[in-house]
């Protein structure tokens, strides 16, 4: 929604017009099949580039007296759209200040130029520089001033819209909070707002902002975002957290929210597998992962820089960028990749401590350098720490806590250790016991120990070491017990001797009185003697706690040159590299000191750097290559910087010198900067020695107490030599390496205890290993990092939006992604793009110069003219554009590979095939030249040796020889002869198995010279012993298949028998249901009367079932059974016999046809059953048992069926009749009475 205009100068610059000319003289000479020229490129408001060849990027700003800073009271405010309002009523000063912003031609350029900077290589060179830069300006013919973007705001043109389609907006509220909502009606510069809760209230519109809609919510990338605001970031960011996506992207910037609780998208346990199945580009594995891939392309140097404020997870993050490099790059050394991740282990244990905002704060600066082999895989790494804080160990805020190796130690020593440093617990020890906090929630020291043990034994620290190292903290602790006592008037002390004392001594390995006089006294030089002198009770305990501090800084250098030593890269390193920065995060605590100041000065260093790569170069890289750009502001942290470091009158200057004098304190300190710097708009003096300086996270207040002694750091040589003079190995070399640096042996050294300047105090110190690791940082390629702190609670799920919205605005995270969208991420030089996509032209004519070849590639493969810009040394290209190409080179190299295979293939196999040839015919020659010589060697031996009759008495042992085999040999046929008559004359009872062997035997014999009749009997006789062979097989046969029907008949016959026995049972069945069907049929007084007329018997009464039991279960009717005045009812009962004669004629047709039929099935039955019999009207040839049986069975079924349906019918008639056993029962009784 907002626009920008500039002016822009129609003057050409005469660059511009020797390209010109030079296109020309080109289109003049140029043949005819040479493509076409460039498109003349518009005019550029850009400079021209500039005559360095430096290394580095010059750093310089025209007008340093320019600041964007948020927290300078001084600055001119902002607006609510971002644009910067001048006040009417600002001084003259100012107003130049503004309209002379970035002038290159402005007056101040030089004046200001801060010379003092990590990216300058020399005075000179810059001079030089900027005498470059002037003159071309001048000589181009018009000022290329590049003014800031005016943002007109076209809100108001659009409020309209919103209303119409009812969409969301933001409105600010009185409180600060941004809420959603919709527009109902607009009055004036009033609007009405339906907020998201219900509520309507009336707002500015200057007051309101545009929200994406509802597909919009929660997307990964914020360029993705329709609308780019305050609001609609901090939504997006909430919704992706409410759900446990704690990585966002913001252009080029990673953006990681601390989840305070484990989240299964952090990846612990980082794997191959894992790391394939992290496709977006939001996770710390994927910027590892592009980090390494473009290392192993590009072949430069990386580096993953993690920054945010305290609390906010860099350790963790670090701890992940290295496990996915890890898992990147393994497999080449045994064992070096664990090492690697170990090392976090050890440096958490001894420079992590919990502070008021963070349970495991980083106390140094990490940078580890992880090195690369040519194949890509780990070799080694480095390790480089910046600026322990040591007086953490001997003084802690309330509710903190020391180093984390101190509690684990008390926690988790095994007993033998703890009897070996007679360790007691936590609480027992003043160094831990003064802050009241001695353990952390949910964290198990104890079990932590037990992983630093592991983790110091997988980096290959000795066993004698680890107890070296262990004692060494122990003793500290016990420092910390030693008690005085005054012994004058004057406050002098001595040390009490009690357990403190010389346990401490004891794991030193000194005497107590040494460490009694190391501590209580201090030796001062007059000229060549040297006076013992008594401390009082203030120096002997800041004694005491600086030779603890001393120690212990000592112990961590020596620890990281150990780990060091164990991650040494040998004759591997071939110069690849990925670097991985973990430096101190933002700090405002309640009572901010020196160690606040060092960590946020390198806070604010490390985000210019930020701000370098992803504003400043990225800007310059299009304006100095004539990309036609409008410059998106920023606010610069330059002046703070300055503020701190810049000479002679900054804060680290002011400091060194005062500290460089005897009589100077903190307040004389304090004066001086109040004095020196109050009118600077960064600086504002305070009282009590106090000072307040505004940085890029907001505004911060120093106490200037113990300034100036924790800057000179003092170790005085009366406790190097005492630390000499110990009988233990680590104390001696930390005493050894102070006495190597040492001016003056006696006098007190005011040295750095972690490095190897001397006279150098800790701020200096700190800034010169600051620059040299932006110097090695420049020349990788950065990729960023954004860690953010969600709440001031570290609790899960909280989400303070004001606590959020401030970081992303110290980071500028908006204007960040207003470049990524608006610039070209990706740029490469004409002659580094025509060299690595030149190939894949397929116009053999194309002219051979870089930037026509670049522009061809483009054409060629069809990316639009938008989605690049070609500069004079440098191409730019939007996101996803160089994919294509890239995946189309790899086809082409994949291709060309796969010729270049076969064609190797066939080249070696042809090279194979003639060494093949060569081998032979030289080995032919040689077995040749060979066998030659030893033929000659017998030669010669026989002419030597052989006399006149040599020969005679060899032939005849070779006749006698002869005539012994051939006897033998007659003798053999003899008797071959007799056993060949003797078989042909034995009988022919004798089994031709035996006469087989034996013929066998005689044909196994040595072949002998036999008579032609013989050899004729032989062949004879054993083709008849074949052919009788051949028999018995075929008679085996025939013997397995008569066995064979023989058990398939038996099966027959039995499943005949049950096949008949269920035949039995249903004749049985129908017998009775003929009885019974007779039985209802016939009135019992016409049975009494003609019994004879049925020769079947009477089932019982109410019988009706087919299926009844055996036939002989049934008792026939006794003719004389029936009463005798029965007999007188016959005459009434002559009409119904008559009507049922018809019915009785049905039943006893049915009676003659069951039994015709069982007759016939029984004959059938029983003549299959039986063996080798079948029935006479089937013919031998075509009977079948099982086709028999499955006909008869058949025919069974269906005269069983018919036969029953006949049955029904004459049951149906008879009940027609009306005789029911009831009516005849009544009647019969009835005649009876």
């Amino acid at each position: 929604m907002l626009s920008s205009a500039s002016p822009m100068s129609v003057t050409r610059s005469s660059l511009e017009e020797m390209l010109d000319m030079l296109r020309r003289q080109d289109e003049a000479e140029k043949p005819e099949d040479l493509p076409p020229a460039l498109p003349a490129r518009p005019l550029s408001k850009a400079r021209l580039p500039s005559p360095r060849q430096l290394s580095l990027p010059v750093n310089f700003e025209v007008d340093n007296a320019n600041d964007n800073n948020p927290m300078n009271t001084n600055s001119q405010p902002v607006s609510a759209s971002g644009c910067e309002v001048i006040p009417e009523d600002s001084t003259g000063k100012d107003k130049e200040s503004s309209n002379s912003r970035r002038n290159f031609g402005g007056k101040k350029m030089e004046e200001d130029l801060n010379l003092d900077s990590p990216y300058v290589i020399g005075i000179e060179e810059r001079k030089e520089v900027i005498k470059s830069l002037a003159s071309t300006v001048e000589s181009s013919g018009f000022t290329p001033c590049l003014t800031s973007r005016i943002r007109e705001r076209e809100w108001e043109d659009n409020i309209g819209y919103f209303i119409k389609k009812k969409l969301s907006v933001w409105c600010h509220l009185v409180s600060g909070e941004w809420v959603s909502g919709t527009i109902l009606s607009t009055k004036g510069e009033e609007a009405r707002v339906l907020l998201s809760n219900g509520n309507t209230k009336e707002v500015p519109t200057g007051e309101l902002l545009p929200a994406n809609p509802d597909i919009l919510e929660g997307v990964e990338d914020l360029l993705q975002l329709s609308y780019l605001n305050d609001p609609s970031i901090l939504h997006n960011l909430k919704c992706r957290y409410s759900h446990d996506m704690i990585y966002s992207m913001a252009g080029p910037l990673l953006i990681a929210i601390n989840p305070y609780k484990d989240v299964k998208t952090l990846g612990q346990d980082i794997t191959p597998s894992f790391r394939l199945k992290v496709t977006g580009r939001s996770h710390i594995c994927a910027v590892a992962n592009t980090s390494y891939n473009e290392m192993m392309r590009d072949d430069v140097n990386q580096s993953i820089i993690i920054s945010g404020e305290s609390g906010s997870g860099k350790t963790e993050t670090a701890k992940i960028a290295m496990q996915c490099l890890v898992a990147s790059g393994g497999g080449n050394t045994a064992g070096i990749e664990d090492r690697i991740l170990q090392t976090s282990c050890i440096l958490e244990a001894f420079g992590n401590s919990k502070t008021s905002k963070n349970d495991n704060s980083s106390r140094f600066g990490k940078f580890i350098e992880i090195l690369f082999s040519t194949s890509g895989k780990i070799c080694g790494a480095k390790v480089q720490t910046f600026l322990l804080e040591k007086s953490r160990i001997v003084q802690l805020a309330k509710g903190e806590r020391s180093y984390h190796i101190f509690y684990q130690l008390c926690a988790g020593a095994t007993p033998s250790l703890k009897e070996t440093l007679n360790l007691k617990l936590g609480h027992e020890y003043n160094y831990l016991k003064e802050s009241g906090c001695l353990i952390i929630n949910g964290v198990d020291d104890e079990k932590r120990f037990h992983l630093l043990l592991d983790a110091l034994d997988v980096v290959g620290i000795r066993h004698q070491d680890q107890e070296g190292l262990f004692a060494m903290v122990a003793a500290i602790l016990w420092l910390g017990n030693i008690r005085f006592q005054v012994i004058d008037g004057e406050n002098h002390v001595d040390v009490v001797a009690d357990e403190a004392l010389t346990t401490a001594a004891s794991l030193m390995g000194c005497k107590a009185e040494d460490l009694i006089l190391a501590l209580s006294t201090r030796k001062i030089s007059v000229g060549k003697d040297s006076i013992s002198k008594k401390l009082t009770a203030q120096q002997a305990s800041n004694t005491r706690d600086a030779l603890a501090q001393f120690i212990y800084s000592s112990l961590f250098d020596w620890l990281v040159d150990q780990i060091n030593n164990s991650l040494d890269v040998g004759q591997q390193f071939t110069g690849r590299s990925i670097n991985i920065l973990d430096i101190y995060g933002f700090e405002s605590l309640k009572n901010n000191s020196f160690e606040q100041f060092c960590i946020n000065y390198a806070s604010e260093r490390l985000q210019q750097h930020f701000y370098r790569h992803l504003f400043k170069l990225e800007q310059e890289d299009y304006e100095m290559d004539g990309i036609d750009w409008t410059r998106v502001d920023f606010k610069d942290n330059q002046k703070c910087i300055n503020l701190i470091e810049k000479k002679p009158l900054g804060i680290l200057s002011l400091l060194d010198e005062e500290s460089s004098m005897p009589k100077a304190t903190d307040m004389t300190f304090a004066h001086k900067l109040k004095q020196q710097l109050d009118t600077h708009p960064c600086f504002k003096g305070e009282k009590d020695g106090a000072f307040r300086l505004y940085h890029y996270a907001g505004e911060v207040l120093y106490d200037t107490n113990g300034f100036l002694d924790k800057n000179r750091d003092p170790v005085f040589a009366d406790l190097i030599n005492f630390l000499s003079s110990c009988c233990c190995q680590l104390p001696q070399l930390f005493a050894s390496r102070i006495l190597s640096k040492s001016p003056k042996a006696g006098s007190p050294l005011y040295l750095s205890g972690s490095n190897d300047f001397q006279n150098r105090s800790i701020a200096a110190n700190l800034k010169h290993q600051l620059f040299l690791l932006l110097h090695h940082i420049e020349t990788t390629r950065p990729h960023f990092i954004l860690c953010i702190k969600p709440n001031n609670k570290q609790l899960p799920g909280l989400f303070e939006k004001d606590l959020v919205l401030q970081q992303l605005r110290c980071c500028e995270v908006q204007e960040v992604v207003r470049i990524s969208r608006l610039g070209y991420p990706t740029r490469m030089p004409h002659q580094e793009f025509a060299e690595r996509y030149g190939f894949l032209l397929s116009d053999a004519n194309m002219a051979k110069d870089p930037l026509s070849k670049s522009v061809a590639i483009l054409r060629q493969f069809n990316i639009l003219p938008e989605m690049y810009r070609v500069g004079y040394t440098k191409l730019y290209l939007r996101n996803g554009q160089v994919a294509s190409l890239e995946d189309e080179r790899k086809r082409f190299l994949q291709g060309i590979i796969r010729v270049q295979k076969f064609l190797r293939g066939c080249k070696v196999r042809n090279h194979f095939h003639e060494f093949k040839n060569g081998v032979t015919a030289l080995q032919s020659f040689v077995r040749g030249e060979i066998a030659r010589k030893k033929f000659e060697d017998l030669k010669k031996m026989g002419r030597i040796s052989a006399p006149g009759n040599s020969m005679k008495a060899p032939l005849e042992e070779i006749v006698y020889i002869q005539s012994v085999i051939r006897g033998w040999m007659a003798r053999k046929q003899l008797d071959n002869s007799f056993k060949l008559k003797k078989l042909c004359s034995e009988k022919p009872e004798i089994k031709s198995s035996n006469r087989m062997s034996g013929l066998m035997d005689i044909a196994k014999e040595p072949a002998q010279v036999l008579p032609t009749p013989l050899i004729e009997l032989q062949s004879r006789i054993l083709k008849a012993e074949a052919a009788i062979e051949h028999k018995h097989e075929e008679n085996a046969e025939l013997t397995e298949k008569l066995r064979e029907f023989q058990t398939k008949w038996s099966d027959y016959e039995a499943r005949m028998k049950s096949m008949e026995e269920v035949w039995q049972k249903q004749m049985a069945a129908l017998q009775m249901s003929l009885a019974a069907a007779r039985t209802n049929a016939i009135p019992e007084d016409y049975n009494a009367i003609t019994p004879r007329r049925f020769n079947a018997t009477t089932s019982p009464r109410d019988y009706d079932s087919e299926d009844a039991t055996s036939m002989g279960s049934r008792t026939p009717i006794a003719i004389g059974s029936t009463p005798m005045k029965f007999s007188a009812s016959i005459p009434h009962r002559r009409a119904a016999r008559d009507n049922t004669n018809g019915t009785l004629s049905t039943v006893n047709d049915l009676i003659k046809e069951f039994e015709l039929r069982k007759q016939t099935f029984d004959e059938d039955a029983r003549s299959l059953g039986q063996d080798g019999h079948r029935p006479s009207e089937i013919s031998p040839q075509s009977f079948n048992p099982d086709e028999e049986l499955r006909k008869l069975k058949a025919s069974f079924d269906s005269w069983k069926k018919d036969y029953k349906v006949r049955l029904r019918e004459a049951r149906v008639k008879l009940h027609k009749l009306g005789y029911s056993e009831s009516d005849r029962r009544r009647k019969w009784w009835g005649k009876m009475r």
